[in-house]
């Protein structure tokens, strides 16, 4: 056997333990009444770069297979909803997503600044703080079956708000690591504005015939199509420094109609060292307990605009609680800028990705 061979045959044996391992990480989950993203999220932990048996050889694959993953689960989010009803709901939301940004960026930079960060290091924690999981949250609600809920509306368009200011944020704040000057930041934020605009426009507009031209009887035929569209278009929007996720949600948008309920039944079936971890658990911990609350606060209130009953508000608190992706690139942008930043926010994602799930579940 050659060493080809035996790297290959050694690359799926490492996948396929992983997958199995995942599957029955899902059945404990299931079995017990509970989310399963948790018990992902720490075996993750326990087996990526650091860990008891770091993953050498499936890495590459690994992560390139976990990004589809979310670009995938923000897509079938987005078919949940028509263009309409997302323009009408972002409008409806806007207020609380300021509500939101207030609560919840304020205190990532107010914790940066005690450390005795720099200011740009402090905003890029802000960042952190600020924007919830869209990939984890769609996960515990698709789980906990509250799609349909009154509540689930409110919660979405604050997702969604939250992705398109990283439209704004994302490409701002590379400028300004970068040392670039105001021309620069106004031409990187104007290109992706423009991005998200125009794909908004065309799925709003044109979501209906789009779908009737993609739309087939073979099943193959449109389980293709549609992967390679969420893919292309993803991976535009993350090189015009928009987030791939927000381009597969809007995608997801854009399917409509008997073309939306043959994709989902077809398609429903930044890594952290462990080491690095304990010394930032208490900063972590506290920053965690802290914009926990500000997110449940954000929701409580964004739910109670929309006449949703108080128990319905709680859900929509507790549903937002989760970081996730966002933040990992943040923190990513910035390490070489403040080396606490990656450890700390590792820390505080991994703890509320963790915990998120979990208050959610509680929210009955």
């Amino acid at each position: 056997m050659d060493s080809t061979t035996h790297d290959l045959s050694r690359v799926l044996i490492e996948l396929g333990l992983i997958v199995v391992s995942l599957a029955i990480l899902a059945r404990i989950a299931s079995r017990w009444g509970f989310s399963a993203i948790p018990l992902y999220l720490l075996a993750g932990l326990a087996f990526g770069k650091g860990g008891l048996a770091p993953l050498n050889l499936s890495a590459g694959f690994t992560h390139i297979g976990a990004e589809i993953g979310v670009l995938l689960l923000l897509f079938m989010l987005g078919l949940e909803y028509t263009g309409h009803e997302l323009v009408t709901n972002l409008r409806s939301a806007f207020p609380a997503a300021i509500v939101d940004f207030a609560l919840n960026f304020t205190p990532g930079v107010v914790a940066g600044l005690l450390l005795k960060w720099k200011l740009l290091a402090a905003v890029l924690l802000g960042g952190v703080t600020y924007v919830s999981s869209s990939g984890v949250i769609a996960k515990v609600l698709a789980e906990l079956r509250r799609l349909n809920n009154p509540e689930t509306p409110a919660v979405l368009s604050i997702l969604v708000i939250e992705d398109l200011a990283m439209a704004v944020y994302l490409p701002l704040v590379a400028v300004l690591l970068a040392g670039g000057g105001p021309g620069r930041m106004a031409l990187s934020i104007s290109v992706a504005l423009t991005t998200v605009l125009l794909v908004l426009a065309l799925a709003v507009r044109y979501g209906g015939p789009l779908s009737h031209v993609v739309a087939h009887r073979s099943d193959e035929i449109v389980l293709l199509t549609i992967f390679g569209v969420v893919l292309l278009v993803a991976g535009v929007a993350q090189r015009l420094q928009v987030s791939a996720a927000i381009g597969a949600f809007l995608v997801g948008i854009a399917v409509s109609g008997p073309m939306a309920e043959q994709t989902h039944r077809l398609l429903a079936p930044l890594q952290i060292d462990p080491a690095t971890l304990p010394s930032a658990l208490p900063s972590a911990v506290l920053l965690s307990v802290v914009t926990a609350v500000t997110k449940v606060l954000t929701g409580f209130w964004a739910a109670r605009r929309t006449g949703i009953d108080r128990r319905g508000r709680l859900r929509a608190g507790m549903a937002l609680v989760a970081r996730g992706e966002f933040s990992i690139v943040i923190a990513g942008l910035g390490t070489g800028l403040e080396p606490q930043l990656g450890p700390l926010s590792a820390a505080y994602v991994l703890f509320l990705a963790v915990f998120g799930p979990i208050l959610a579940r509680a929210a009955k």
